[in-house]
């Protein structure tokens, strides 16, 4: 009994202590990917590559921003955009310099040396179905995170249900865009190699 108890509780850590949210199962336009690091290799980034990604979401909803990130992995940065009422379509690609905003068409500047844009839709980051559209993204619009290639974060745009940030890296570098549930999630590794 005492080892049926030690190995029930060891079996409860080991699942609770499993990875990180951003490093769950992913759901590719092709395939089912599991991000593992280890101390020893270095991932690669499967399928990844500098062309335009692209997807259409079957919501007919529109998602709502509630969080944005990036954090450095071993051989890669992730950029995740979070939402409630499921994953938008999307369209990530590199976009030659002036960045512009949506609607006004002001330039809008963005640090490194190459911007890739990730235009999401139906997406915003306001409730416009309350009265008040109370944002339902708080955090800062431009974003300067600790990784390697990915120099800054700036929202360009938000409008007729079309969400649009650019992701300032330090070069062109490949990247892979995966989806992910539980929370809704759109999340993109860009190669730091």
């Amino acid at each position: 009994m005492v080892v049926r108890v030690l190995l029930l509780t060891v079996a409860a850590l080991l699942l609770g202590g499993c990875g990180s949210r951003d490093d769950e199962q992913a759901t590719t336009a092709t395939s089912t990917v599991t991000t593992t690091t280890t101390t020893t290799t270095t991932p690669a980034l499967d399928g990844a590559s500098t062309a335009p990604v692209s997807w259409t979401s079957p919501i007919t909803e529109t998602a709502l921003l509630t969080g944005v990130r990036a954090a450095p992995h071993r051989g890669y940065d992730r950029v995740v955009f979070e939402f409630e009422n499921g994953v938008p379509g999307y369209d990530v690609r590199y976009v030659a310099p002036p960045i512009l905003a949506d609607g006004s068409g002001d330039e809008i500047a963005v640090a490194g040396g190459a911007a890739l844009v990730v235009r999401m839709e139906p997406a915003l980051d306001a409730d416009l179905t309350q009265e008040s559209a109370p944002r339902t993204y708080t955090g800062p619009t431009r974003i300067s995170p600790s990784t390697s290639a990915v120099a800054e974060l700036v929202r360009t745009g938000g409008f007729e249900a079309v969400l649009t940030w650019a992701v300032g890296v330090d070069e062109k570098r490949p990247f892979r865009v995966s989806r992910l549930e539980s929370p809704a999630r759109i999340v993109i590794d860009i190669s730091s190699e």
